[in-house]
């Protein structure tokens, strides 16, 4: 990576980088690709290319593909053209037929008039800070390569998720806690755990996996307490051991190996203590659990400010078993069932983040892996028995953005009348991951890594930093 401006660091960010310490520089040994010493491979904080307008990402993802035409996107040419041909012809995943209208109320609120449908009152209330990207477009219209391409860049190839590459260019700002967690509930989405992995990136980048449909903290963090020593008992033990291993290595010498394991035993011992007090949404007061609603995507929502507030770098909510978003049936029931599942909390989430000012330095992304046609689709052998839902479209849909130094109360882009392409101001997925990129004190050109004889980035060789959408 490209040498980067020095950037001050403030009482905060010295209190939570406290757990660092010096056994970590042996960890880069153990952790980095054999023959790359020179790479970073530890989750130390790094500086940015230049000054950051956000430190932490939380990437709201609504597994499946929800519909833009009935979330962010209005469109009356569809009420006018119900039960008609549209006059656009795009190919399609599955077969769809004639316009089919929102069966949803959109209005406008705020000071900047955003119009946002009935699905999401608690997050119309932060209309004017967000900013919507209604020109989005991805690739191919399948789950597994749209999901590929915006979590990892490539539709095809094992690459390195957004989450490994941010990691690895900026590090964490707390060493006891994991610095990129995937939270999904019951399981892996499709494609895994390569949703999330560091592919040929250093281990230590990969994003720690949690199953929030769990409720107790020993479940949603495995070993983070001891079933028989109580905390003083594991100290003692602890000390006792690490004294015998400081022995040990004293007497053998210099062992960058060895040196790296003690650290890893060493950073074990202190995620114990505080991946228990993270992960622990009992400890908030009753009228915050209340706010966040004691459901699944509460307590998700819940854990992802407290791992903000705690110096973890990035955090990935995922919403719901399976892909709950892709609505080819029924999308007026299934579409008001899960934004009743995630609205309230992401609310929430929004407000909490405002009121302890992390909003600013907090970028806050949602959407899916593409949008929704506007046509309905038609009865077919895959399973559709009728014509209530929408295919896959990956021509044109829309994301929202919040904090982190993203516009507010703006809307970038548009699709045409109709919601099928994206027509004005038309923003890829690598424009997308580039501007985050942006937004973090990153270069999305300058942040590389070699492998295989060449240099990869997560933009590959595309993207552009969409400087319209940035306050």
């Amino acid at each position: 990576m490209t040498a980067r401006a020095a950037t001050p660091v403030s009482r905060r960010e010295a209190l939570v980088r406290s757990g660092l310490g010096l056994g970590w520089l042996g960890a880069a040994s153990l952790l980095a690709d054999e023959g790359r010493s020179n790479v970073p491979a530890t989750l130390a904080p790094r500086p940015p290319h230049f000054t950051p307008r956000a430190r932490a990402v939380i990437h709201l993802f609504a597994n499946g593909g929800p519909s833009h035409v009935d979330t962010f996107d209005r469109k009356v040419a569809l009420d006018a053209y119900a039960g008609r041909e549209i006059p656009v012809s795009l190919k399609t995943e599955r077969r769809t037929g004639t316009a089919m209208p929102s069966p949803f109320a959109f209005r406008r609120h705020g000071e900047s008039g955003l119009e946002v449908s009935e699905l999401f009152p608690a997050l119309a209330r932060h209309a004017d800070r967000l900013c919507v990207v209604r020109s989005m477009h991805a690739d191919v219209p399948n789950h597994e390569p749209s999901l590929m391409l915006m979590n990892c860049g490539d539709p095809r190839l094992v690459r390195p998720s957004a989450g490994a590459w941010v990691t690895y260019g900026l590090g964490t700002e707390n060493q006891n806690l994991p610095g990129f967690v995937a939270m999904c509930p019951g399981g892996y989405p499709i494609k895994a755990t390569e949703n999330w992995r560091s592919a040929f990136l250093p281990g230590a980048f990969q994003g720690t996996y949690v199953d929030t449909r769990k409720r107790r903290v020993e479940d949603l963090v495995q070993h983070v307490n001891h079933p028989v020593l109580d905390r003083e008992t594991q100290r003692r033990q602890f000390g006792l051991i690490a004294g015998l291993d400081r022995r040990h290595l004293a007497d053998r010498g210099p062992d960058p190996l060895l040196e790296a394991r003690l650290a890893s035993l060493e950073l074990a011992w202190r995620m114990q203590a505080e991946a228990a007090d993270a992960f622990d949404v009992s400890r908030e007061p009753q009228h915050v659990l209340e706010r966040y609603g004691d459901d699944v995507q509460g307590r998700q929502m819940l854990i992802a400010r407290r791992l903000v507030e705690r110096g973890v770098r990035y955090v990935q909510v995922w919403h719901g078993e399976g892909q709950p978003w892709d609505s080819h049936e029924d999308i007026a029931k299934n579409h008001r069932k899960l934004a009743r599942e995630s609205d309230r909390a992401i609310g929430a989430l929004l407000d909490d983040l405002v009121g302890l000012g992390l909003l600013e330095t907090t970028l806050v992304l949602w959407g899916g892996e593409f949008g929704r046609t506007p046509t309905v689709e038609l009865p077919s052998d895959a399973g559709v028995k009728a014509p209530t839902g929408r295919d896959h479209n990956h021509y044109g849909f829309s994301v929202w953005l919040a904090g982190g130094g993203i516009k507010p109360g703006h809307v970038h882009g548009a699709t045409d009348e109709f919601g099928f392409r994206a027509v004005e101001n038309r923003m890829h997925v690598h424009d997308l991951q580039a501007t985050m990129l942006h937004l973090l004190g990153l270069d999305h050109e300058r942040l590389t890594y070699r492998h295989s004889g060449r240099d990869f980035r997560l933009t590959d060789v595309h993207g552009r930093v969409v400087s319209e959408i940035v306050a």
